[in-house]
């Protein structure tokens, strides 16, 4: 064989391994990128959507509030999720990074020896199949565990697995199950955590059935690579296509709310003109406003 078709092969075989990674045999990279084909930006090598760090950086600052108001727009109704109990997210900050979905189901002997089998042929690291995804986490990844809302035997980390989530990710946890040790995962600073309750059991009787798939958190369906954003009201799963949108126009709120107070503070305008449809005049003052902070922003005649 030629050393060209050698080194084909090679690659091949190389690609192959790749894209089983992480998939324990229930959902292939083509069915990744089938299911999220509305992205078309940069992806991850298994398929999955990468919102630019840029676009994550603005939304920062983006309430439950704005992104709801883009995302009905387009009819995704039943992004939001509300009810957690939180650990570590101090007032004013918010939770920001690309989604990796996560999926447990109530242990059944069969299914768990099929799933410890495929990880021993893929290689997984860890007795606990909660450790396999951990090792594959990324820069600015958050982690969203659909754990049924299991919390005796559903503590999906503790302080250990915590540290090294945060030493990976620098972001935090979703999980709609439990955690452990709250006290040590309160001491690793910055790592915000949203979870339905606390334990201090070890996780049990759960089997990891797959990662980067669909999952379900409460009312909200998550995909791989999804933006999940934290405020006071609860987490946004924005869908990765919608996120520059999203950001986009809770700019362009902010910035609107901040030139109506403005002018109401010096009297230019009186709350039912602020309030109401606003003239041309008022649009293209706005829009000087807007550029005056560095806005590439701008409104349209006809918005409101």
């Amino acid at each position: 064989m030629k050393t060209k078709q050698i080194a084909a092969a090679i690659g091949a075989v190389a690609l192959g391994a790749a894209t089983a990674l992480g998939q324990l045999g229930m959902f292939s990279k083509e069915q990744r990128l089938d299911i999220t084909r509305a992205w078309e930006g940069e992806r991850f090598e298994d398929g999955r959507p990468k919102v630019p760090d840029e676009i994550l950086d603005r939304l920062a600052h983006t309430s439950a509030e704005e992104a709801w108001g883009t995302l009905r727009k387009h009819k995704f109704n039943l992004q939001f999720e509300g009810g957690w109990k939180t650990l570590n997210v101090k007032e004013g900050e918010r939770l920001v990074g690309r989604a990796v979905t996560v999926q447990f189901m109530p242990m059944r002997p069969d299914v768990n020896a099929v799933i410890n089998d495929h990880g021993a042929k893929e290689g997984r690291v860890g007795r606990g199949q909660n450790s396999w995804v951990i090792s594959t986490l990324v820069k600015r990844d958050v982690m969203v565990v659909d754990l049924y809302g299991k919390i005796k035997d559903g503590t999906i980390i503790g302080d250990n697995l915590g540290t090294s989530m945060m030493t990976k990710t620098g972001t935090g946890l979703v999980v709609n199950g439990a955690v452990r040790d709250p006290s040590g995962l309160s001491e690793i600073e910055g790592f915000k955590i949203f979870t339905r309750d606390f334990h201090p059991s070890a996780i049990a009787d759960a089997t990891l059935m797959g990662w980067n798939i669909p999952i379900r958190i409460g009312e909200a369906t998550v995909l791989p690579g999804d933006v999940v954003l934290s405020d006071q009201d609860g987490i946004t799963f924005i869908p990765a296509q919608l996120a520059a949108e999203v950001a986009d126009e809770s700019e362009l709120t902010q910035l609107r709310d901040d030139w109506g107070h403005k002018m109401l503070r010096e009297q230019k305008y009186n709350p039912g003109q602020i309030d109401a449809q606003w003239s041309p005049a008022m649009i293209e003052e706005f829009n000087r406003y807007a550029a005056s902070k560095g806005s590439k922003l701008r409104m349209k005649a006809t918005q409101n």
